[in-house]
């Protein structure tokens, strides 16, 4: 019996051992859909240092750049079913599948990214959106705000009129109102459809001049501080579930900081990738007139009114989520 007994314990102290090892050796893999250079994948990198870093190496963060485990439109499907333990993702590539927190792709005239992810991680954090039930959302954050880059000198609102401008989402019907003729498309398209003159820009934020070199063809730009776009990080709920309290602690202590880090970085990267555009390639900036931004403002107000009734048909009190997220938007912009 005392040989039973003694073969028991050493079997559940092994077990311990062999269970407490494992967790110390957790690797979480991370898939992205952009380039590796481009701010999504640097801001994934950062994260992945602060991780490992807090959880002194018991967490491993595995990282897969550029669609190499998940594309842009598999993503949130490949987090849950567990293909990836974690996954970035752009809301905007899943149309009425996120409609609360869309609220902060609407044509509000951001002007700083760092704001916009302020504004996106708050209001998750207040409304905790069922949206993201499947998932556990570890950080969000947006693009920065988007800009006119063209192939000839857009001065005024008049000289989009019939131009054949890039774009994607909510921009394109925008440019429509504005008289410009968007054409969607991936951006990986682009280099090609601007040599062959398919587009002669495109809108974007300014990152993209430097990360894709578009400021060589494209030495126009003209600021529209037209919307960002979302994007969330999220990890598949078996496997969060799994991870001690501890790293839970310092994976959601991360989550803020994160979205600051992240909205910091592409406002300086941006300021960063338009000064050098100039220097390299003698890139001309416009600004418009106020009475112009009027009337931008008044070409996104259609957007608007129409997500309100998306937004209501979903359940939701679209009018006091818009009136949260203005609010916040102001509070950040005065700080």
């Amino acid at each position: 019996m005392r040989k039973i007994m003694s073969l028991m314990a050493a079997s559940i102290t092994l077990a311990c051992l062999m269970g407490a090892s494992a967790m110390a050796g957790t690797t979480l893999t991370y898939a992205n859909f952009p380039p590796a250079p481009t701010f999504p994948c640097v801001q994934m990198e950062h994260w992945k240092a602060e991780v490992e870093k807090r959880t002194n190496g018991n967490i491993a963060v595995q990282t897969f750049p550029g669609s190499t485990l998940l594309g842009a439109k598999n993503m949130l499907r490949g987090v849950q079913t567990g293909q990836a333990d974690i996954g970035c993702i752009s809301t905007a590539y899943y149309p009425g599948v996120f409609p609360l927190i869309s609220v902060v792709n609407l044509p509000v005239a951001f002007t700083s990214t760092e704001v916009a992810s302020l504004v996106m991680w708050d209001m998750f954090q207040k409304y905790q959106p069922k949206e993201f039930k499947d998932v556990k959302v570890l950080t969000m954050f947006t693009s920065a705000p988007s800009h006119v880059m063209s192939k000839v000198a857009v001065k005024q609102l008049s000289d989009l009129k019939g131009l054949e401008l890039r774009a994607s989402g909510s921009i394109l019907k925008i440019l429509s109102g504005l008289g410009a003729q968007g054409v969607g498309m991936p951006m990986s398209q682009t280099p090609e459809a601007l040599q062959k003159g398919v587009v002669k820009g495109l809108v974007s934020s300014y990152d993209v001049l430097k990360d894709l070199n578009f400021a060589e063809q494209c030495r126009y730009e003209t600021v529209t501080n037209l919307p960002v776009y979302p994007f969330a990080i999220i990890m598949n709920k078996a496997r969060w579930d799994a991870l001690p309290a501890e790293t839970k602690k310092v994976l959601d202590d991360l989550g803020r900081e994160q979205a600051v880090w992240t909205g910091k970085y592409l406002d300086d990267y941006t300021s960063q990738a338009l000064a050098w555009a100039k220097e390299k390639y003698q890139v001309e900036v416009f600004e418009l007139t106020d009475t112009e931004y009027v009337e931008i403002k008044k070409q996104g107000e259609p957007l608007i009114t129409a997500w309100k009734a998306d937004a209501v048909e979903a359940g939701l009190d679209a009018e006091a989520i818009l009136a949260e997220m203005l609010a916040l938007k102001a509070k950040y912009e005065a700080q």
